[in-house]
């Protein structure tokens, strides 16, 4: 169901609002101040907020107006594609510019026209996400990725990125069909924001880089914790999605490309750990070059989980270097302007179709 969060502390308004909006079947949320919904924000990711900007600033808690909550919204990567619709009885040219300047996406005057505000809601709802999210998991994807791991190498905070990616998916697409790969592609997404809920920071990144891969940006001492969850729920809950003889046989009967009978393995998740302890990448490639080496790492581990970046690997300026020599000698299929999501993950494709070819030969 679509969440919308209204930030207003008008109770006529509030109360016109909430009744009108789940009329419509959307699910919403009231909060009172900008603090609260900052908070709310990051952890519930709303599809979209209505945003009163005259904010009260009450018992010392918060000096936030609207024009700061946007602003908090706009510069964080977990929340820079949600809509915001600004409420304000204030509709001069000035006010009006001071919030597009801010990157709203709609401005409507106090009184309001419901039907106006509903048209208004369902357009950006669709606009969002048809250009920021994944048409099949509803997750950030492309840019709102790029952006995430960008962030964080923007600043000093200790950082880790969960490189996650399914095994054998290829083998099983084909024989159960892309509906049923659908279906594992999601669990896969739902095991992941739930983790992050659960174990996670609030400010903690989901994204569904595209196929069967996903990221999840959080901190180094809520990583093990997040990968051991995750592992441990695909594994109990992707059961459901094999037929009982694949199960108990433990592999999938499919064919070859060349129509010879083969057993393929059941589908595996694996986890790739990078982080900026001790090996501090300094651009995206760097990141993309890590995480795709934790990745292969955590296909030939027993536990199906590789941290790249533990007290045993090379101290920083070795990993530096061979970063920097890895990305030399291979033909980087980009540009380093680190814009694009090719760029980032370009590995990931490569290592499929690697896998797949020696699973059939």
């Amino acid at each position: 169901m679509v969440n919308i969060l209204v930030v207003e502390d008008e109770q006529s308004i509030t109360k016109l609002l909430k009744e009108t909006l789940q009329i419509e079947g959307y699910q919403v949320t009231i909060v009172l101040n900008g603090e609260d919904a900052v908070q709310f924000a990051l952890r519930e990711i709303p599809h979209l907020i209505i945003l009163d900007v005259m904010l009260p600033r009450r018992y010392g808690l918060s000096d936030m107006d609207g024009y700061d909550v946007i602003l908090k919204l706009r510069s964080h990567p977990k929340t820079m594609h949600i809509p915001i619709i600004v409420l304000s009885a204030f509709g001069a040219p000035a006010d009006i510019i001071r919030a597009y300047e801010r990157d709203v996406d709609g401005f409507i005057t106090k009184p309001f026209d419901l039907e106006e505000l509903l048209a208004r809601v369902r357009r950006h709802l669709r606009r969002v996400q048809q250009s920021c999210l994944s048409p099949l998991t509803g997750l950030p994807g492309g840019l709102q990725v790029v952006r995430a791991i960008n962030y964080k190498l923007g600043n000093v905070d200790p950082w880790s990125i969960l490189y996650l990616d399914l095994d054998n998916f290829k083998a099983y697409n084909d024989v159960y069909g892309f509906l049923t790969g659908n279906e594992m592609i999601l669990l896969v997404g739902r095991i992941c924001q739930r983790a992050v809920y659960e174990y996670g920071n609030s400010d903690d990144f989901v994204g569904h880089i595209g196929g069967d891969d996903f990221i999840v940006v959080t901190t180094p001492e809520r990583a093990e914790a997040l990968c051991v969850n995750i592992s441990d729920s695909y594994k109990k809950e992707s059961a459901s999605l094999y037929h009982s003889e694949d199960l108990i046989r433990g592999s999938i009967s499919g064919v070859d490309r060349k129509g010879r009978p083969y057993q393929f393995p059941l589908v595996s998740l694996s986890i790739g750990v990078v982080n900026n302890q001790l090996c501090r990448p300094h651009s995206i490639q760097e990141v993309s070059y890590l995480a795709a080496e934790a990745k292969r790492n955590a296909k030939l581990s027993t536990s199906n989980i590789s941290y790249i970046s533990s007290p045993r690997d090379k101290v920083s300026s070795e990993c530096s270097s061979t970063i920097s020599s890895s990305l030399t000698n291979h033909a980087l299929p980009f540009s380093f302007s680190g814009l694009t999501l090719d760029d980032l993950f370009y590995f990931s494709e490569e290592g499929s179709m690697a896998e797949y070819e020696q699973q059939v030969h």
